[in-house]
């Protein structure tokens, strides 16, 4: 979260996109969220900002209509994301965007020695580096997962792969989610049963003495080079 309130800088008007339950959303900021699902919006708690239903590809806002427009792991959903750059990059003169690197994603231990299909979802979608020349960002920052993250992004048990044996841990996870349940109840009988036997263990200890790890989030910054003032 601090990264992304540096990144932000001095933006005092900011236009959170694909903004869900606003987990995200920095304090004590003019702030509008904007996401095209009805339950989202449901399930934001009391006090957030207001929230308006709408896609990233048409956003109900006139040109520079804030500081700054926000995306946190969004734009791998958007039906067009190129189009809904273009419309960030519309309402604000600064664009901050949080995605991730599908490469490193399609070789997630999870996914390669458990259910691989995952990898072909993944190339399906966007990747940072993608999104960055995008934007013609002037940074991409590599934001390493702590290995006690609490936020419950697909690879933020890499080194807890209990936690993926949790049904409402895979349903958290957009890219479980959107695979094959057939697929994803195999790939997790084979990790229960690598897991009994040490076998996942013996053959991951490298990721056992890591604090953080690379699994290749970004956090893309496009338009001012310096704070906003």
């Amino acid at each position: 979260m601090s990264e992304i309130l540096t990144a932000l800088g001095t933006a005092e008007t900011i236009a959170d996109v694909g903004a869900g339950t606003g987990s995200y959303e920095p304090r004590g900021r003019t702030l509008v969220a904007l996401e095209p699902s009805s339950e989202m919006i449901r399930q934001r708690p009391a006090g957030a900002c207001p929230a308006v239903r709408a896609v990233a590809e048409a956003l109900p806002l006139r040109d520079n209509a804030v500081d700054a427009a926000l995306g946190v792991l969004t734009v791998h959903h958007w039906t067009d994301w190129r189009g809904g750059l273009a419309e960030l990059r519309r309402i604000a003169p600064r664009q901050v965007v949080l995605a991730y690197d599908t490469g490193l994603h399609a070789d997630f231990w999870f996914v390669r020695e458990y259910v691989p299909e995952i990898a072909e979802l993944e190339r399906t979608r966007p990747s940072a580096g993608d999104i960055a020349h995008e934007l013609g960002a002037h940074t991409v920052t590599p934001l390493p997962l702590p290995w006690d993250f609490t936020d419950g992004v697909f690879p933020a048990y890499w080194r807890r792969p209990e936690a993926y044996l949790d049904p409402r841990v895979r349903a958290a996870c957009s890219a479980l989610a959107q695979t094959d349940p057939v697929a994803v109840d195999r790939g997790i009988r084979r990790l229960r049963e690598d897991l009994r036997s040490g076998r996942w263990h013996a053959e991951h200890a490298d990721l056992l003495d890591l604090d953080e790890w690379d699994a290749g989030f970004r956090l893309i910054v496009s338009g001012w080079s310096e704070p906003l003032r």
